[in-house]
């Protein structure tokens, strides 16, 4: 019999698949009933099944009428893309490596300046200035949301 998690995955992977453009917004308290399970079930789901370097992007609102929203992102079939997620930035980014990076999609197109300009100030020192620990982990992080959104098909 498979593991619950490995159903709740499947059961969003089919809502996923059912969409037109790739996202899908639900309940968390909602899903944990129809599952029967601790809203922390789906949390687990969600931050080990569906990452950035899986192809997903998760936004998520707490309070009354929270929800989660997952965002299927088509850069699985890319290999740069991924390679670049994955590989170049990894876990974690120094402000300066980051940057020379967001300065390459620029200048090759595939984010403009403004886009470009946004991206560094998000991820600068400034920025991160009251993140004491991890914060290249934090700049890696934010780095790679950011280009999930802005490459996604």
């Amino acid at each position: 019999m498979p593991r619950l998690s490995n159903i709740i995955e499947e059961f969003i992977k089919n809502l996923l698949d059912e969409t037109d453009n790739g996202v899908v917004e639900i309940q968390r308290n909602e899903l944990a009933q129809y599952f029967d399970c601790a809203p922390s079930q789906i949390n687990y789901v969600l931050t080990t099944r569906f990452t950035p370097y899986k192809g997903y992007y998760i936004e998520s609102r707490r309070g009354g009428g929270g929800y989660i929203k997952i965002v299927k992102v088509g850069i699985s079939e890319d290999s740069d893309i991924n390679d670049l997620l994955v590989n170049t930035i990894g876990q974690s980014i120094s402000k300066t490596k980051a940057y020379s990076i967001i300065e390459r999609l620029s200048e090759e197109g595939i984010v403009t300046e403004r886009e470009g300009d946004m991206m560094k100030i998000a991820i600068g020192d400034r920025t991160l200035k009251n993140v004491y620990d991890n914060r290249n982990e934090l700049r890696a992080d934010i780095l790679k949301n950011m280009l999930l959104v802005l490459l996604r098909e």
